[in-house]
This record gives structure tokens, C-alpha cells and sequence, in this order.
């Protein structure tokens, strides 16, 4: 299964490299991908590669499921 989150470039480094943060988790990242991101956009990050820009709603959004999804698990006893 491949799993892609949404993360926001918080700054552009040398050789196609960013700082993305992923629910405020700071990451380093390959933009190679992508061209012309900025500082705010929003991108789908796989295995330390982003993949695609997204709309930042649809981010917020997906970031949102994400949450209720691991507060659903909590509950749950094994």
C-alpha cells in the first residue's frame, strides 16, 4: 500500500531540496519533481519526494481525516 501525505514547503534549499512541515513534523524533502513551489505551497509527500502541488484546502482537509482517523484508534483496545 503507498501512502502520500499532505505537507507544506516551509523553505527551498539548494539542489531541488525542501523543508516541508507535515502537521508541524519538519522534514527534508526532494522537490525534483515539481517545478517552480514556493514557500506556502502545499505538496503530496511520498517516501521523501513530492509528488504533486495541492490545493491547500484539499491539504487541510486530508490533514483533518488524518486526525480523526488516529483519534478513532485510541478507543480501540487490542
Amino acid at each position: 500500500m503507498c501512502l502520500s501525505v499532505p505537507a507544506e514547503v516551509t523553505k527551498i534549499l539548494p539542489d531541488d531540496l525542501a523543508i516541508v512541515s507535515i502537521d508541524s513534523i519538519r522534514k527534508e524533502i526532494s522537490i525534483a519533481l515539481i517545478d517552480d513551489l514556493a514557500v506556502g505551497d502545499y505538496v503530496l509527500v511520498h517516501v521523501g519526494y513530492a509528488l504533486a502541488r495541492i490545493d491547500p484546502a484539499e491539504a487541510e482537509h486530508t490533514l483533518q481525516l488524518l486526525h480523526e482517523l488516529g483519534s478513532v484508534g485510541h478507543g480501540l483496545q487490542p
